[in-house]
């Protein structure tokens, strides 16, 4: 009986071997204290990336860029204070007493062609206060072209320019910046420093990068190489297309620079070209964040997030629907605001004329209460009328 079951119990065993082995074999070997290794992440890869792709693109983009070079004139005007500041730091010679020569002022930039008649897209900021503006296309190098500017907006810090050819245009093709993606390979054309046409290449780093200092919407943000020159030069994705204008870079680091997303373009153009500006939307206030300290002067809890209005221009469209100084605005027509600033930039992209629902905290007796009330936006004036309103104010006081 006893050698019975000591069979029994060398079987059992010898089969246990034999099933557990295989397992044993295929299975991975696990130092204490490791992560279990995780199954690689399904990719939807498409084809392969064509080996010559940037060579097609910069063959079929660069006819369409264009270099732009500004100058302004000079003139005769009272001292500048920053003139005396630059005299005395910076060793500049000083100028006539009571009278400055101001230097021509020299520029670079880029722009691309949209149409064949000559229309060319380029950014604001290179353009501005610009007394002669001359583009040089990449076919004929040796020719300038003079320039017209045919409308100019700082906020989106887009412009248009013109010129009258006498060859025939390359024109750009514009796709879309409301499907790309982080990851997504681009290709930077511009005139970095003057050098002339010059491509770089990388990809989308981020997108909706909101940058006040730079612009008042979100931004494409690529490590494609950009550079002083570059601005207004086209971003270009895999297509050939246009998905974002060259606009700025982060001088702290390296790699990081910020295009305008062709779809904010292209919404504004129709209205660039027709007017020469964009109209702008004005409620009439002036706001200020909702910070801590001003939620407590307002004994309101600090969780409230939006912005206070400091100033309310009589008979604007704030003072006509009821809202008063420190009332809090939380939302527009949905939208949340949490700052002054996103107040500033919703109202500016309403179209005048256009009502619009308001959202506001007002303190009754340490109580905040919730109210809504709607207004007609109007068109923000221009900056002499703002300055001018401003002024009177001051002398109401």
């Amino acid at each position: 009986m006893k050698k019975k079951s000591l069979i029994l119990v060398t079987t059992l065993f010898f089969s246990c071997l034999f099933f557990l082995i295989p397992n044993l074999a295929s299975s991975q070997t696990v130092t204490k204290g490791a992560l279990p290794q995780q199954p690689l992440p399904k990719l939807n890869l498409n084809d392969p990336l064509p080996a010559n792709l940037f060579v097609e693109l910069a063959k079929a983009i660069n006819p369409a860029v264009v270099n732009i070079s500004t100058s302004a004139i000079a003139r005769k005007g009272p001292r500048d204070p920053l003139q005396d500041m630059l005299e005395r730091f910076y060793g500049i010679p000083p100028q006539s007493e009571g009278w400055s020569n101001r230097p021509r002022r020299v520029g670079l930039g880029t722009g691309f062609i949209i149409r064949e008649d000559g229309l060319i897209v380029t950014n604001a900021h290179v353009i501005k206060d610009a007394d002669i503006i001359e583009v040089q296309l990449t076919e004929k190098a040796d020719k300038q072209y003079k320039a017209e500017v045919i409308g100019s907006d700082q906020r989106t810090d887009i412009a248009l320019i013109k010129i009258k050819a006498d060859v025939k245009l390359h024109v750009a093709s514009l796709g879309s910046s409301k499907d790309v993606e982080v990851g997504e390979w681009v290709a930077a054309f511009g005139n970095p420093y003057g050098h002339g046409h010059t491509m770089t290449k990388g990809i989308i780093s981020s997108k909706g990068r909101a940058i006040q200092e730079i612009n008042k919407f979100p931004l494409l943000q690529t490590d494609a190489s950009i550079n002083p020159g570059n601005s207004g030069g086209p971003l270009v994705n895999s297509r050939g297309q246009v998905i974002g204008v060259n606009s700025a870079i982060d001088a702290r680091a390296q790699g990081i620079g910020f295009a305008i997303p062709i779809d904010e373009v292209k919404s504004i153009l129709p209205q660039l070209e027709q007017r020469g500006s964009i109209r702008k939307g004005y409620l009439g206030i002036s706001p200020v964040d909702l910070d801590n300290q001003t939620a407590a002067y307002l004994k309101m809890d600090d969780d409230y997030r939006g912005a206070v209005v400091a100033v309310v221009q009589p008979n604007g469209p704030a003072d006509k629907a009821a809202l008063k100084i420190y009332d809090v605005v939380t939302s527009i027509d949905g939208q949340r605001v949490r700052n002054a600033q996103d107040l500033v930039d919703i109202i500016a992209d309403k179209e005048p004329g256009k009502k619009v629902s308001i959202k506001y905290l007002r303190n009754n007796n340490g109580q905040a209460i919730e109210r809504n009330t709607t207004v007609t936006i109007e068109e923000r004036p221009d900056e002499k009328q703002l300055l001018q309103q401003s002024f009177q104010r001051r002398q109401r006081r």
